[in-house]
């Protein structure tokens, strides 16, 4: 077998975003998010375009955006290079998703919260040790949560992330050595094997063969920017 890469664009979409991924995007974001508790029951992947509703404001394209059951949304990028400016776009994206939601003459209480989920192939935090880290918004003194949780960032610095296969002791950990590790394996590990939502990831990564000539080309090039 030779499976793609999720650290690219279109390997990510394809293994979160696609369709058949509701399963594995629920287990994949319960368990950065909620450590595997079963708070997300239910989602609808839907379309990744965030379309302006001001002229001149900047459309936005993001590698997968979920509707939870309970209303909240859930943005995730994947981003492999620490371009300049990167933390702010990160922030307008998050902010963007939240005020779309309401329509000319809707009612700010009908505002759901949103989670902007990143994960970087690079270290964000330098000096900061976990690598995963929740960001709302908190008064400075009192950490009072204003408003509460309704705009959440979760980062995951997957550099940081570096334990060995036999060593996993959580689906959070699964999932970021599939993300980290799947590219340099040539079969399903027996960790994976009877675990049907990784499982159901693998599925989705063992697509190279499978590629348009368009797809085989856009992964080149992005792998081409991708460290090693």
């Amino acid at each position: 077998m030779r499976f793609i890469n999720p650290k690219t664009d279109l390997a990510f979409k394809k293994i979160f975003g696609s369709d058949g991924s509701r399963e594995v995007l629920i287990d994949f974001l319960d368990s950065l998010l909620y450590g595997h508790r079963g708070v997300i029951a239910d989602l609808e992947i839907i379309n990744p375009w965030l379309a302006p509703k001001i002229r001149g404001v900047k459309d936005t394209y993001l590698d997968v955006r979920a509707g939870l059951q309970d209303g909240r949304q859930v943005i995730i990028e994947m981003q492999a290079l620490n371009i300049e400016g990167f933390e702010k776009r990160i922030l307008y994206n998050a902010a963007k998703a939240y005020s779309v939601q309401l329509p000319a003459g809707g009612d700010y209480a009908d505002l759901a919260p949103v989670i902007a989920l990143t994960l970087t192939d690079f270290v964000m935090f330098e000096g900061h040790g976990p690598y995963l880290s929740y960001f709302t918004l908190r008064e400075r003194d009192f950490l009072l949560d204003c408003p509460p949780e309704d705009l959440e960032l979760v980062f995951v610095d997957l550099p940081k992330f570096d334990k060995p296969l036999d060593e996993l002791d959580s689906q959070t950990e699964r999932w970021l050595y599939f993300i980290r590790h799947a590219k340099d394996l040539t079969a399903v590990p027996r960790e994976f094997a009877d675990d049907p939502p990784p499982r159901r990831a693998f599925e989705f990564a063992n697509v190279v063969a499978q590629l348009t000539p368009e797809e085989e080309d856009d992964l080149q090039k992005q792998k081409f920017f991708i460290p090693a």
